[in-house]
């Protein structure tokens, strides 16, 4: 049994593996306040990895080195996450009572009913929500499962950096525990808000609305980052790691901010409206407290003012740091920056304190 779900563990470092990069996240804590330990973010080599699958293993894994040196961190175990489009996730009800190993073994038997895979293709891990509405002896179970192979060949990418994975878990759970400290920077920062979380990545945006701090609802779409570096290297004639550049640290032609930024942030808020009003049409809801940006496009300048402007919801850009403290080795500046894209590794690094 995997940790897909919440369990114990020593200090991890939060290591996210997404389409364009690996970043990693050190936390300590004392009390209540955290404390960044180590960050640090590499590029992974371009169709390393697609649409959050890894293709090319040994790539990964020495961007796995090289964003370990970079940190300088000491620590050799890791969380890392598998999308929430690899897991399946179901309730179900089980006799109250039952020790672990007993609900363990119980699931074992019962999992074929509902698991679409072979079960020795598959990990599972469960945890149990509280008795049942309906039946006093019940306990109401959540069963996570995902095909081993997304598994392990995350465990086999950190083991080439010499890494070894303490737990694998659903990113949703780690956007979610990263969302309950930004949750407390906003006004009537309680769990009676609904929250919209969009994590615009470089190639897939996913919206999560959170309510009473629980993920309900959760929607990815392919579109990201990628599209506006794509279209500065079509429109100057450069390379693909040039573009990526020039979008990070500017010094672009005069026209870019007309020709070719503001046109992408009307994608993107478009993008947000389109993924709200799927939400919406579920009937449940027709509105939310906030929108939180997330995602290394949610570092654009005016971004989230463009979103709230348009869509008439008040926008912040996700900073789980806001109230942590940094270690020297920490830079501030850079943290700050790539605060938005690092919510997945630090809900993965507070993994440790559970």
């Amino acid at each position: 049994m995997l940790g897909l779900l919440k369990k114990k563990a020593n200090t991890l470092l939060g290591i996210d593996i997404s389409s364009t990069t690996v970043k990693l996240l050190e936390l300590s804590r004392s009390g209540n306040r955290y404390k960044v330990e180590a960050y640090a973010v590499e590029p992974l080599p371009p169709g390393a990895v697609v649409e959050k699958n890894i293709v090319e293993l040994e790539g990964v894994g020495q961007a796995l080195e090289k964003v370990l040196a970079r940190s300088r961190t000491p620590l050799k175990q890791a969380a890392v996450a598998v999308a929430g489009s690899a897991v399946i996730t179901k309730t179900i009800e089980m006799d109250a009572g039952l020790d672990p190993d007993e609900m363990e073994e119980q699931i074992k038997l019962e999992a074929d009913q509902y698991i679409p895979y072979p079960l020795d293709e598959v990990a599972i891990d469960f945890e149990v929500q509280g008795v049942s509405p309906r039946n006093a002896e019940r306990e109401e179970v959540l069963l996570a499962a995902c095909r081993r192979e997304n598994v392990d060949i995350r465990e086999a990418a950190l083991a080439l950096a010499g890494l070894t994975a303490k737990v694998v878990e659903v990113e949703a759970y780690a956007m979610e525990r990263a969302c309950d400290l930004v949750v407390h920077q906003l006004d009537g920062g309680n769990d009676a808000l609904t929250i919209a979380v969009i994590d615009v990545g470089a190639t897939m945006m996913t919206l999560n609305v959170l309510s009473q701090g629980r993920i309900i609802y959760t929607r990815e779409q392919l579109f990201g980052g990628k599209q506006l570096t794509d279209e500065i290297q079509r429109r100057y004639g450069l390379s693909q790691e040039e573009a990526g550049l020039a979008k990070k640290q500017g010094g672009l032609p005069d026209d870019f901010e007309s020709e070719v930024l503001a046109p992408f942030k009307d994608a993107v808020v478009q993008q947000v409206s389109r993924s709200l009003q799927f939400f919406f049409a579920g009937g449940q809801y027709n509105d939310v407290d906030y929108i939180l940006l997330a995602g290394g496009t949610a570092s654009i300048p005016g971004l989230d003012q463009l979103v709230q402007q348009k869509i008439g919801t008040t926008t912040l850009v996700a900073n789980p740091f806001a109230n942590m403290t940094l270690s020297n080795k920490v830079d501030a500046v850079a943290l700050s920056n790539d605060a938005p894209a690092l919510m997945i590794a630090c809900g993965l690094a507070m993994r440790s304190f559970d």
